[in-house]
């Protein structure tokens, strides 16, 4: 027992309940239910985890050793070598990296999409564990940076869906995280209430707090402590480019003119920004613009936002996750002061409630995998079948805000053609948001705003300012053909060809591109 941790867990009880990563692999049995804490990276058990891939892989019990697995959002890499050792029977709602995704397309773990605001509350009532026995998951493993005099966990840099699923848990073990700082004082906790007599949270502020600063838990179901020194570890953030460079001053343009126009306030709403090259660059801009006093509720807050703090620009952030790389890790501790009073972390439930995103007026900002001529989004299957991520909390957002935003390249490369996909297409092939529910599509070609349009102005409107120059033309031709068609037979609401409305994406998968040679071909 190290120094440390007699230091950081402050409930003496527990220190009896002390035990290695290897002591703990006596407790799980093929298809137990698992929760994990962590969301986007951050945050998640990594001992114990790693613990039980080792022995999986020692004993060669590959999918003999499995488990339905439910964590907030993505964990990191010790996700990844469970779903290379086949040890994820089922896993929700969402994840990230190649080896899970792998695992779900290949049909080897069975996956559920939903929305991240709803998961963890939806746990609570039961509906993933209905048929089971007891009705709880069997094992919760949560990543903790302190334990308070009390037995209750402070959790470190996420805190997702930690608290619904210490209260649905059979039993818990927590990881004292030891190598990170103690993250006490940065969280506000609620606690799940189930309806019907549900209260309101009390958030009108993005500053607003309840003040439980931690997740309290019933120490007899407290099984194991366990001491880890496995940092997190999140990979570098993909730089802007002059592409997410031209989407964020199309959008700070855009901001601009909203303000002049009174739809805005000077310093805007409060700010959600998704993850990727793209998201990082409209905050890098908003960093450097003339807006002042800025404030963001999100999900996740990344290494551009330490910048956006330092320079005085954003006056309060919220968040369930601080997704942050090693050196980001390192600046926020060595600036730990200054972010100390400018940041709160939240449970998933909240960060995402769509009625405090709608009560703060927040501007969601989120990229698809493609967007349809009519406003469909698509946010997690490529060509309608492969699972890439999730729709994570782009939904929460973007159904809820004050103005939906959607950024994404007009085209991307395929692997024969530089801009052989395009992300605006005339009928999306999943759908995740619908067209009810986007305000703004951009990409560096130009801004869309969609608001008050009908369904046949916003398909000029898109083809004419967001589609790549490679496109419009074939776009704007199956625009016309749709029209054409739909005229004779009396439905000319959202025209569509549907022998063609796929055609792009069936030339892509047989000729590696969007690119038709006519809208007559046949596949």
């Amino acid at each position: 027992m190290s120094a440390i941790l007699k230091q950081r867990v402050r409930y003496a009880p527990y220190l009896e309940k002390l035990r290695t990563p290897e002591q703990c692999v006596e407790f799980f049995k093929h298809g137990q239910y698992i929760g994990w804490s962590g969301f986007t990276g951050v945050g998640s058990p990594k001992a114990v985890p790693i613990a039980l891939a080792e022995h999986v892989e020692k004993n060669n019990l590959q999918g003999k050793l499995a488990f339905n697995l439910f964590i907030g959002a993505s964990a990191g890499a010790e996700e990844s070598k469970w779903a290379d050792l086949n040890m994820l029977l089922r896993r929700a709602p969402h994840q990230v990296g190649r080896p899970i995704a792998n695992a779900i397309n290949d049909g080897r773990t069975q996956f559920f999409d939903k929305h991240l605001s709803m998961f963890p509350q939806d746990l609570t009532y039961g509906y993933y564990t209905k048929n089971k026995e007891n009705d709880l998951l069997d094992y919760t493993i949560i990543e903790a940076t302190a334990i308070k005099e009390d037995g209750s966990i402070v959790p470190g840099p996420a805190v997702g869906g930690s608290p619904e699923f210490i209260s649905v848990s059979d039993k818990v073990i927590i990881e004292v995280n030891t190598v990170t700082p103690s993250f006490e004082g940065l969280h506000d906790i609620d606690m799940p209430i189930n309806p019907p007599f549900r209260p309101a949270y009390p958030y009108c502020r993005v500053d607003d707090k309840c003040g439980r600063d931690s997740i309290p838990v019933d120490p007899n179901r407290v099984v194991a402590i366990v001491e880890s020194t496995h940092k997190d570890r999140v990979p570098p953030n993909t730089p802007s480019d002059e592409m997410s460079r031209g989407i964020a001053g199309h959008l700070i343009e855009f901001f601009e003119q909203e303000v002049k126009h009174g739809r805005m306030p000077a310093n805007l709403h409060p700010l959600q920004s998704g993850i990727g090259n793209i998201a990082n660059a409209v905050i890098e801009g908003l960093a450097e613009s003339s807006f002042k006093n800025l404030n963001v509720w999100t999900e996740v807050l990344q290494d551009s936002f330490l910048d956006f703090f330092e320079k005085g620009t954003l006056d309060y952030a919220t968040s369930t996750s601080i997704r942050l790389t090693e050196k980001g890790f390192e600046r926020f501790f060595g600036n730990f002061d200054l972010y100390k009073n400018k940041l709160c972390l939240r449970s998933q439930v909240v960060s995402n409630s769509p009625e405090i995103i709608r009560r703060l007026g927040v501007i969601a900002m989120n990229t698809p995998v493609e967007v349809d001529i009519y406003a469909h989004a698509n946010s997690t299957n490529v060509s309608g079948s492969r699972m890439l991520h999730g729709i994570g909390g782009s939904g929460d957002f973007l159904r809820n805000a004050k103005l939906s935003v959607m950024h994404t390249p007009s085209a991307r490369p395929s692997k024969t053609d530089k801009t052989g996909v395009s992300c605006i297409v005339p009928f999306a092939s999943h759908i995740d948001q619908t067209e009810h529910d986007l305000d703004i599509v951009v990409t560096e070609q130009g801004l869309a705003d969609l608001r008050g349009m009908s369904p046949k102005e916003r398909a000029l409107e898109l083809i004419n300012k967001c589609a790549h120059p490679d496109y419009k033309d074939q776009l704007k031709e199956y625009f016309d053909r749709a029209v054409h068609y739909t005229t004779k037979k009396k439905a000319l609401h959202e025209p569509h060809i549907l022998a063609d409305a796929f055609k792009m994406h069936l030339n892509l998968e047989h000729n590696g591109t969007m690119k038709l040679e006519n809208w007559d071909v046949k596949f």
